[in-house]
C-alpha cells in the first residue's frame, strides 16, 4: 500500500473519531491547548509584538462556536497530522492524498529575555518574597500613588545622602528623583483645592504669616503639599514630618524637597524613623518654630517631652485630629499647656465635612483596593457612630451591606437606630460579622477575645486616627502566623488554619490604603490656614492658655469659598429680614450653640 493511500486512511479514521459537537470553527492549522508540540516550538511574542486577540462571540452570537453541536467544518487545502514516532514533527495531507511534512519551528530564546532572569536578585532583602511578588499587584492603582514602592532599593533614607537640583540637602525622603512625578499630583490636587488656591492668591500681597515658623506633622500628600506651598507663599517657612508611618507619597515628598522644603518622610516607616524624623523636624540649629500644625498630637507630645523650652516662643498649635485633639484637653484640664491651641478638628467645617462625606466615599476605596471584596449582603461591624462613622454607615448600606453599630453615647445610638442599623454589643455578634471598621477614637476596642471569636476570613480595619483601637500586639505571639500578601494587607493565621484579613496593622485605612476626596480636604487645609493665620496674628491676652474653637465667621468663610465650584448662588437678607432675625446681613448666621 502505498503511503498517500495509507495516509488519506488514517486521515479519515481521525475524523470519524471526532465528535462533531467537539469541532469549532477555528482553522485546523490553529494549535489547541493540548498540542504542546506546536506551542512549545513556537517563538514568544514579546510585549511590544503581543498580538491582539479575536473574541470567539461575535456581536449577536448567541453561544460560542465550541458550544454549537451542530457547527460545520469549514473548508480546508489541508489537515494535520502528528507523527509519535518524529518527536513532535508534523504531516499534512493535502486533498489529493500527498503527504507534505510542515516546516520545523525553532524555539527561539530571546537574548533580553535570559539577561532579564539573570538579573533577578537571588536575595531578598527587607521586604519578603511574597510581599514583593504580591506589591507589583496593587501599587499599579494602590495606596496613594503608583510611583510610591516603584523603588527596587531596599537602602533606609536615613543610610542617604541626596540634594535636590541647587544643592540642598536638609530633607531626608525615599527618592529625589521622583520630584516630577509628585509635582505632577500636586498640580492635579490643585485643580480641586479652589479654597486654598483663592487663599494664597488674596492673601499673597498681605503677607499674613510673613515671620511664621511653622513645624508639621500631618499626612504628606498632594493635598498637603498644597497647603504647605500656600502657607510659603503667604510668608511662613515649613519643616515637616508625616503624622503616619505608611501614608506619605514617596513623589510628593520628593517633589516638596526638590522644591525647597524641609521634609522628613517615607511611605513603611519603623516606629523609630517616625521618632526619628519629627525630632530631626524639630531639631534644627539656629531654627526656632514658632507654630505647631498636628495631626495626632504626636509632634507637640515631642516637643513637650524633649524640647520643653521651645514653647516659650511658640505662639500657638494647630490641631486637627480628635485623638490630638484629646490630648489637647488633657493637658488643659492639668494645667500643663503651654500655649493656646486651636480645635480644627471640632470646627464645623471639618467635622462635617472631612470626618463625614470624606470618610463616606474613602471607606469603600480602601476596602476594595486592598481585599477586592463584594460588599452586597455583607455583614458589616462599624465601632462608633460619630461623623466618621456615620460616613462610614451610610456607604456600606447603599452598596447592599448589612450594617450593626456599637456606641457608648445615648444620643448618637439613637441616631444610629433612627438611621436604620440595628445598635448592638460586639460580643453578640462577633461570629457571624464579615467586616469589623473602628472609628471611635478609643484603645482596645476590639482586643484579643474578640480577634480570637471572629470567623474564618473577617476582614478587620480602622478608620480612626490612630492604631490604639485594634489591638494588633496581641496577635504578635508565637502561636500565630502572619503571612503578608498584598501592600498593607496581612492574613493572621490561628493554628486551626483560621484566618483574619488585617489591614494596614490596624492604622488609618483611608489615607493607608487608598486616597481620599480631594476637594473634601481642601475644606479642611483652607481651615488650618485660617487658624493659623488667626493664632499667629491675635494681639496679646486674645488667647489663653486652653483650647478654642475656630470662631463661627471664618467657618462659613471657609464654606462660601467653595461655593462657586458648585456655580452655588447664596440668598441674602433683606435689612427688615437681618432686623427680624437680629443676624447681621454679612454673618455668622448661626450662634455658637447652634448644631448644623
Amino acid at each position: 500500500m502505498s503511503v498517500q493511500v495509507l495516509a488519506a486512511k488514517m486521515a479519515e479514521v481521525e475524523l470519524k473519531d471526532v465528535p462533531s459537537k467537539e469541532l469549532t470553527p477555528e482553522s485546523p492549522l490553529t494549535p489547541k491547548a493540548d498540542d504542546k508540540g506546536m506551542v512549545e516550538n513556537e517563538p514568544k511574542a514579546t510585549s511590544a509584538t503581543t498580538p491582539t486577540m479575536e473574541p470567539m462571540v461575535k456581536t449577536g452570537d448567541t453561544s460560542p462556536g465550541f458550544l454549537t453541536p451542530n457547527t460545520k467544518m469549514p473548508q480546508a487545502s489541508a489537515m494535520k497530522r502528528t507523527d509519535p514516532q518524529q518527536n513532535g514533527g508534523e504531516a499534512f495531507v493535502n486533498r489529493d492524498g500527498t503527504v507534505a511534512e510542515a516546516p520545523r519551528l525553532k524555539k527561539i530564546q530571546f537574548a533580553d529575555q535570559k539577561q532579564e532572569f539573570n538579573k533577578r536578585p537571588t536575595k531578598i532583602g527587607r521586604r519578603s518574597l511574597s510581599r514583593s511578588i504580591s506589591q507589583s499587584s496593587t501599587d499599579s492603582y494602590g495606596s496613594a500613588a503608583s510611583y510610591t514602592d516603584s523603588s527596587d532599593d531596599e537602602t533606609s533614607p536615613r543610610d542617604k545622602q541626596q540634594k535636590n537640583s541647587k544643592g540642598n540637602g536638609d530633607f531626608c525622603i525615599k527618592n529625589i528623583k521622583q520630584a516630577d512625578f509628585g509635582r505632577r499630583e500636586i498640580e492635579i490636587a490643585e485643580q480641586e483645592m479652589p479654597a486654598l488656591m483663592a487663599l494664597r492668591k488674596r492673601a499673597q500681597g498681605e503677607k499674613p504669616l510673613a515671620g511664621a515658623k511653622v513645624v508639621g506633622c500631618t499626612h504628606i500628600t498632594a493635598q498637603t503639599a498644597v497647603l504647605m506651598e500656600t502657607l510659603t507663599a503667604l510668608g511662613a517657612q515649613c519643616r515637616w514630618a508625616a503624622c503616619n508611618i505608611y501614608s506619605t507619597q514617596n513623589e510628593v515628598a520628593a517633589a516638596l524637597a526638590e522644591g525647597g522644603f524641609s521634609v522628613f518622610a517615607w511611605k513603611g516607616e519603623s516606629e523609630d524613623d517616625f521618632w526619628w524624623c519629627i525630632d530631626r523636624c524639630v531639631n534644627l540649629e539656629g531654627w526656632q518654630p514658632n507654630m505647631i500644625l498636628d495631626d495626632g498630637g504626636d509632634l507637640t507630645h515631642w516637643i513637650y517631652k524633649k524640647y520643653p523650652n521651645m514653647f516659650k516662643k511658640i505662639k500657638g498649635i494647630v490641631e486637627e485630629s480628635v485623638t490630638g485633639v484629646h490630648r489637647l484637653y488633657q493637658l488643659s484640664k492639668a494645667g500643663k499647656l503651654c500655649v493656646p491651641a486651636m480645635n480644627v478638628n471640632d470646627s464645623v467645617t471639618k467635622q462635617k465635612f472631612d470626618n463625614l462625606y470624606c470618610c463616606r466615599e474613602s471607606i469603600l476605596d480602601g476596602l476594595k483596593r486592598t481585599t477586592d471584596v463584594m460588599f452586597g449582603g455583607k455583614q458589616v461591624m462599624v465601632c462608633g457612630y460619630g461623623e466618621v462613622g456615620k460616613g462610614c454607615c451610610a456607604a456600606l448600606k447603599a452598596m447592599g451591606s448589612i450594617v450593626y453599630v456599637t456606641e457608648i453615647d445615648p444620643i448618637c445610638a439613637l441616631q444610629a437606630c433612627m438611621d436604620g442599623f440595628r445598635l448592638v454589643k460586639l460580643n453578640e455578634v462577633i461570629r457571624q460579622v464579615d467586616i469589623v471598621i473602628t472609628c471611635t477614637g478609643n484603645k482596645n476596642v476590639v482586643v484579643r477575645e474578640y480577634l480570637d471569636r471572629m470567623k474564618n476570613g473577617c476582614i478587620v480595619c480602622n478608620m480612626g486616627h490612630s492604631n490604639t483601637e485594634i489591638d494588633v500586639a496581641s496577635l504578635r505571639t508565637p502561636e500565630l502566623t502572619w503571612e503578608r500578601v498584598r501592600s498593607q494587607v496581612d492574613h493572621v493565621i490561628w493554628p486551626d488554619g483560621k484566618r483574619i484579613v488585617l489591614l494596614a496593622e490596624g492604622r488609618l485605612l483611608n489615607l493607608s490604603c487608598s486616597t481620599v476626596p480631594t476637594f473634601v480636604l481642601s475644606i479642611t487645609a483652607t481651615t488650618q490656614a485660617l487658624a493659623l493665620i488667626e493664632l499667629y496674628n491675635a494681639p496679646e491676652g486674645r488667647y489663653k492658655q486652653d483650647v478654642y474653637l475656630l470662631p463661627k465667621k471664618m467657618d462659613e468663610y471657609v464654606a462660601s469659598l467653595h461655593l462657586p465650584t458648585f456655580d452655588a448662588h447664596l440668598t441674602e437678607l433683606s435689612d427688615e429680614q437681618a432686623k427680624y432675625l437680629g443676624l447681621n446681613k454679612n454673618g455668622p448666621f448661626k450662634p455658637n450653640y447652634y448644631r448644623y
